[in-house]
């Protein structure tokens, strides 16, 4: 995780991009993104939605809004000092906690 939050700082300081890398621009990006991956699920129907993966122009397209949605989280996350596995860890046992098994 750290090695991909170092590669997108290099690639953004490489191109000067640091100074618009913001918490507010990259939770806008963020967000964008998300919704160009909802968008392609956007119609299916549930049973469509879970064969996605079976077209490879759409898988593609899946995969390639994921790694945005990840790359402006990574980002997000080294702005701000989030410790992201750390930060999910901490909502799963706090989960745990609310909605325990039966």
């Amino acid at each position: 995780m750290a090695k991909l939050q170092r590669r997108l700082a290099e690639f953004a300081a490489a191109r000067n991009w640091q100074p618009f890398h913001t918490p507010k621009n990259l939770v806008a990006a963020l967000s964008v993104e998300a919704s160009e991956l909802v968008e392609i699920f956007q119609w299916l129907t549930p049973e469509e939605s879970a064969r996605v993966m079976d077209d490879p122009d759409t898988a593609h397209r899946v995969t390639d809004e994921v790694a945005d949605v990840l790359a402006y989280l990574l980002q997000l996350c080294e702005v701000l000092g989030v410790d992201p596995l750390a930060a999910l860890a901490a909502k799963i046992d706090r989960n745990e906690l609310r909605f325990p098994a039966p």
